[in-house]
């Protein structure tokens, strides 16, 4: 790589730390190919992106964003894992890490609060956006649901009860 390259990779990274919800920083050391695609093809099934890159150039791009703390993590051989949806990337690396031994989950950060490892475990634990979107519209169809079994009831019961004097007569 050029430094020309060089500062494009930075500033590229740097737009996606700034767009990013959530990014999360894991160990990938003994990966063979095969698990690395999996892995990617996994995060990209999840709404959420992994990558390696030079932990110098990521620390570069780190500045100026909320994830700045995350410099001191970038020790060895780690990638991190991004999203813009804030339990994606770490539901995915979590569930990758329990099939793969040799993927550890090293901590993250969701904004400018920084997360260890069980912070990313119990962010993953969360259920998605979407599932909360569903359950809030569910929440919010129910009253009128019931409202309208209220308001016809009566009408039911009545007509029943005629149906009934009906039948006796």
């Amino acid at each position: 790589m050029d430094r020309s390259q060089k500062e494009a990779l930075v500033a590229e990274m740097n737009g996606v730390f700034t767009e990013a919800g959530v990014v999360v920083v894991a160990e990938y050391s003994g990966l063979t190919v095969a698990e690395m695609t999996n892995l990617r093809v996994k995060m990209r099934e999840a709404g959420a992106n992994f990558k390696v890159t030079k932990n110098r150039l990521t620390r570069l791009a780190l500045d100026g964003t909320d994830y700045g703390s995350l410099s001191e993590k970038l020790k060895g051989p780690v990638g991190i894992a991004y999203s813009s949806d804030p339990v994606a990337a770490p539901k995915a690396a979590q569930d990758f890490a329990k099939e793969n031994d040799k993927f550890v989950v090293i901590g993250g950060a969701m904004g400018a609060t920084e997360l260890d490892a069980d912070g990313v475990k119990s962010l993953a634990s969360l259920p998605s956006l979407d599932s909360l979107r569903g359950k809030l519209v569910g929440l919010l169809q129910a009253p009128a649901t019931k409202i309208a079994g209220v308001v016809q009831a009566p009408a039911g019961q009545l007509a029943r009860v005629l149906s009934a004097k009906a039948e006796q007569g």
